[in-house]
C-alpha cells in the first residue's frame, strides 16, 4: 500500500530535519569546507527523496551517498592540483626563447609528453630525478629510462640533421 502524499512529506521532513545537522557536520570534517560539506549533504537529501519510496534504509542511503559524493569531490580537487601543478611547472621551465638553441628547442618540443616533461624538468628547471619522478608521479628509474630515451632521440635527430648539413 503507497504511502499518503502528507505522511510521506512530514516523514522526510523529520528525517531532514533530525538528520541533516550531523550528515552536513560530517561532511564538514571530511570536505573542510562549510559550503562544499552543505552542497554535498543537500544533493544526498534530493538523492533520497528522488528514491523515497525504493529506499528501506533512509539514513544509511544518506551516508553512503554523501561519502560517494565526498570521494568524488576528493577526485576532482585532486584532478585540479594535478592540472594546476602542471601548468605552473610548465611555465616554470620555459626557457627563455633568446637563450635556447632553436633547433634544440623544436626538438625537445617535438618529443612525446612522455619524454618531453622529465627533460625539461631535469635538463631546463635543474630538478633531480628524485623531484622530477614526485612531480610526474612516476618511478625514479621510470624517469631514468624516460631521459635515456629522450636523449637517445634527440641524438639520433641530430645526427640526422648534422648530417644533412655536411
Amino acid at each position: 500500500m503507497k504511502r499518503p502524499v502528507r505522511s510521506r512529506e512530514r516523514a522526510a521532513s523529520e528525517l531532514f530535519a533530525a538528520l541533516y545537522p550531523r550528515l552536513a557536520g560530517w561532511c564538514r570534517r571530511l570536505v573542510d569546507d562549510d559550503e562544499t560539506a552543505h552542497e554535498i549533504a543537500s544533493e544526498a537529501f534530493t538523492r533520497l527523496w528522488a528514491r523515497w519510496t525504493a529506499v528501506a534504509e533512509p539514513q544509511g542511503f544518506l551516508f553512503v551517498t554523501a561519502a560517494n559524493l565526498v570521494r568524488d569531490h576528493w577526485r576532482k580537487i585532486e584532478r585540479e592540483r594535478r592540472a594546476l601543478r602542471r601548468a605552473t611547472v610548465e611555465a616554470a621551465v620555459a626557457p627563455p626563447a633568446e637563450q635556447a638553441d632553436p633547433s634544440v628547442r623544436l626538438l625537445v618540443q617535438s618529443l612525446p609528453d612522455r619524454l618531453r616533461v622529465p627533460i625539461l624538468l631535469h635538463y631546463y628547471a635543474d630538478m633531480p630525478i628524485r623531484e622530477v619522478a614526485v612531480l610526474t608521479g612516476r618511478k625514479e628509474g621510470t624517469v631514468k629510462a624516460d631521459l635515456h630515451a629522450a636523449r637517445e632521440l634527440l641524438r639520433a635527430h641530430l645526427r640526422r640533421s648534422l648530417d644533412h648539413t655536411h
